[in-house]
């Protein structure tokens, strides 16, 4: 059996145990309305905030309606128009079915004075309890208790699947790629400005993530939780999906689904994308990870990175699993001056590949032969991109063998592609929708439709300065290479891996049998167990509990932390190794 947690909780430091299902969350906010009632006016307003992808008949039938309202107001129904909101849009959003431009709006620009004016007035009017639900609530009210209907993401994107429409968006039978770019690029940097305004002022937060099986907790509890969780290590909720390139080993080695297609990626130490399971007193809570980027990004990012990236988590970890499929796409990074120039992204995805598990003839495709010529190989990639002919890979790059443990540099601008019969756990910088595929092998998606490439963006960033001696030198680190030892504690021996020097996230691997002290470098670190069984990670003066970790598992360490310790918990005979990501700062 998989020793892999594949819902790691976070036990909360609260005497409050969250509420499970609509009868007890319908009680405990009618008895708050009621108090509230008792000391104002004979008007109460609730102000129902949801984010994008609610289920908001639901909470209609099963929570607003109960409550008995005399006046219930739709937020959406007073926002501008779907064409107005879709025109003012167009620019952020594009005609490409991947990529869009990052936007800055917040959710009272999509309100127009005269609606604004209607329903408070309605409101104004109105006797007993007034509902405002949906998204931008408090654009029309000013409510007097505020509930907040929590989803995560990648809940957002499987309903994205399941035919649920983008906010302000008739589009259910639209492809999934162009829903999750509407979401990622416009409204739910909306939906985050929003909850980040309405923070400290939220009373209660419901997760519904799950369809008829609400948990809720209070807004003190929550906000306190948070505080909690940006205090100590802690992991995320991974979660893992099924790819065109196959992957098995994930599927063996984490106990997944045994029925499934294949598990051909996962994330596992993306905030933006992940989640964090909140313990209250027996009964979860799963909130967005970015709710403890955004309330405190100084404790769980230290102030040198918050400074330099504001509330942006800056480390990604997530797993490529080519075990008994086929290759990754061909593809590239765009350099720093282009994605800020063409998408507004401050920063872009420096990356590199470290070699979790490998076959015999395990490879990567990093960089161009040396010589290649830019045009000749565009043009080429043209003609396989209109099926004239399959795009001739091993005249133009470098094919790379890789073993286990090895660590494979991947700069912006570098060409590259993780070969079959690999397990990749990817370290990066977080930009990740920004890939540039070159080639992809022919296939099509598991949407039936051709995968996207992206030739015009790829050519203006290809560097055929990474050629063959530039990936087999400094981009390839090998695990039998001498390393520099840079451990000054006995047992421990600890190797700088990467990343390129272009690249602001540096790695350091920690071999030892007994235990290892790690320093976070006054940056946020994120690290896996890439060998052993488990190991603990403790505080030196006990100021946090002991979080366990399997082999494979990522987790967090925030900078206030300081300093930590990792002990081997498996096999005392056997070696484990720890690889660290954190920010260099300069």
């Amino acid at each position: 059996m998989s020793s892999y947690v594949t819902r790691p909780k976070v036990r909360v430091n609260t005497q409050e145990t969250a509420l499970h299902g609509y009868a007890p969350i319908h009680e405990k906010i009618a008895h708050s309305l009621e108090e509230v009632m008792s000391s104002c006016s004979d008007r109460v307003v609730l102000a129902l905030e949801c984010y994008p992808g609610t289920d908001h008949e639901e909470l209609l039938a099963q929570l607003i309606e109960p409550l008995g309202p005399s006046l219930t107001l739709f937020a959406d129904d007073y926002a501008q128009s779907v064409a107005r909101v879709q025109e003012r849009i167009k620019d952020c959003i594009t005609e490409d079915r991947v990529f869009g431009v990052i936007s800055h709006y917040t959710i009272d620009q999509f309100f127009e004075e005269p609606r604004i004016e209607e329903a408070r007035q309605k409101i104004a009017a109105a006797q007993g309890l007034v509902v405002v639900y949906g998204m931008g609530t408090t654009v029309l009210c000013e409510p007097d208790l505020v509930v907040y209907a929590s989803l995560t993401r990648w809940e957002v994107q499987c309903r994205y699947r399941r035919g649920v429409a983008n906010w302000k968006a008739n589009n259910p039978g639209e492809d999934a790629l162009r829903k999750f770019k509407r979401g990622y690029f416009f409204e739910w940097r909306v939906a985050d400005r929003q909850k980040s305004a309405l923070f400290d002022t939220i009373d209660f937060l419901i997760d519904v993530n799950v369809a008829d099986d609400p948990r809720m907790v209070s807004g003190d509890a929550y906000r306190a939780a948070l505080g909690q969780v940006a205090s100590q290590p802690f992991r995320l909720v991974p979660y893992f999906d099924a790819s065109v390139w196959g992957g098995h080993w994930m599927q063996e080695r984490f106990g997944l689904d045994p029925d499934a297609s294949n598990f051909g990626w996962a994330f596992d130490g993306v905030p933006e994308e992940n989640s964090v399971l909140l313990d209250f007193g027996g009964v979860d809570v799963e909130i967005p990870a970015q709710d403890v980027v955004f309330s405190h990004p100084v404790e769980l990012m230290g102030p040198k990175v918050h400074a330099r990236f504001g509330t942006d988590y800056p480390i990604r970890f997530d797993y490529l699993d080519t075990m008994g499929g086929g290759n990754l796409s061909l593809q590239v990074h765009p350099l720093v001056a282009y994605i800020q120039d063409r998408f507004g992204m401050a920063y872009t995805q420096d990356e590199s590949y470290y070699i979790l598990d490998a076959t015999a003839d395990s490879c990567v495709y990093l960089g161009v032969k040396t010589g290649t010529d830019k045009d000749e190989m565009f043009a080429s990639l043209r003609r396989a991109a209109s099926g004239k002919e399959q795009f001739a890979d091993e005249r133009y790059m470098n094919k790379i063998p890789v073993a286990k443990h090895d660590h494979v540099h991947i700069p912006a601008g570098t060409v590259h592609a993780g070969g079959a019969g690999t397990v990749i756990l990817e370290i990066s910088a977080t930009p990740y929708i920004f890939t540039f595929k070159l080639w992809d092998w022919g296939r099509v998606g598991l949407d039936g439709l051709p995968r996207p490439v992206h030739l015009d963006h790829g050519e203006r960033n290809v560097l055929v300065e990474r050629d063959t001696a530039c990936a087999e030198g400094r981009l390839t680190d090998r695990v039998g290479a001498p390393h520099e030892d840079l451990s000054q504690e006995p047992g421990v021996r600890v190797e700088k891996t990467g990343l390129a020097d272009e690249e602001f996230i540096e790695t350091r691997r920690y071999w030892f049998r007994d235990a290892a002290t790690l320093s976070t470098f006054e940056s946020v670190n994120e690290l896996n167990l890439v060998e052993g069984e488990s190991v603990v990670v403790e505080g030196p003066d006990g100021s946090f509990s002991p979080l366990p970790v399997h082999y494979g598992e990522t987790f967090i360490v925030p900078e206030r932390v300081g300093t930590y310790r990792i002990r081997n918990t498996g096999d005392p005979s056997k070696e484990v190794a720890v690889i660290q990501a954190f920010v260099r700062n300069l």
